[in-house]
């Protein structure tokens, strides 16, 4: 057991379900997704030097910000296509493959994505990860992140209430999704800084933590 690594008020409790953030969670595409972005920002005439705070943020909502409203059905497909076709690079993240193979039998686990259907499946496919069949992508809520639809959606797809939940996370957005779900937080500290993650726990990633399972729900502990 890694002893340097606290889970404060997450230790001793036990989750409905699991609820994983992808890109920065379970895998890296970090690379993937500033290439893709630079890229279309370039085509569309954006001034955009680094995709920095935008991590977690659907790019619908991303879209609004630096285009107007005429431009941004266009502009979202074009994104979707660059991001779908740009998958070089992206790994698996340490402790990932553990973490939902832990899971996995009790049916106590779901991804929630700001990626759309078929670039989270693309993603998905090239790392080789195996995920919990409750998926829940951009396409599938009205508002995405920071908003708790994403969070809420996947708590009810496997009939559990989001409070009584754990979410994993690496984005502020992403955290805030959960927490305004009601949820409990795991952040990892993979894309931002740890002093930047608002959660009731912070790991490097998850191999700073293992998944166990009883006939109660699910715990974290530490490696």
């Amino acid at each position: 057991m890694a002893d340097n690594v606290s889970l404060g008020p997450l230790a001793g409790r036990t989750f409905a379900a699991v609820l994983f953030d992808m890109d920065g969670t379970l895998i890296d595409s970090t690379p993937a997704v500033e290439r893709s972005w630079l890229r279309w920002a370039d085509e569309f005439g954006v001034h955009l030097t680094g995709f920095g705070s935008w991590h977690g943020i659907p790019a619908a909502q991303i879209v609004t910000r630096f285009l107007p409203e005429e431009q941004w059905e266009t502009a979202v497909r074009r994104i979707e296509e660059i991001e779908t076709q740009d998958v070089e690079g992206i790994v698996v993240l340490p402790g990932a493959a553990d973490a939902l193979a832990a899971l996995a039998p009790s049916g106590r686990s779901a991804i929630a994505t700001s990626c759309v259907r078929n670039l989270a499946l693309a993603r998905i496919g090239v790392t080789g990860l195996v995920p919990p069949p409750v998926l829940v992508t951009a396409d599938m809520v009205k508002v995405g992140k920071p908003d708790p639809e994403p969070y809420r959606l996947a708590a009810q797809r496997l009939g559990v209430n989001a409070t009584d939940c754990l979410v994993v996370e690496d984005a502020p957005a992403g955290l805030a999704s959960g927490r305004n779900a009601g949820a409990a937080r795991l952040a990892l500290a993979t894309t931002h800084p740890a002093g930047a993650l608002e959660a009731e726990a912070v790991v490097k990633d998850l191999s700073a933590v293992r998944f166990v399972v009883t006939g109660e729900g699910a715990r974290v502990v530490p490696a």
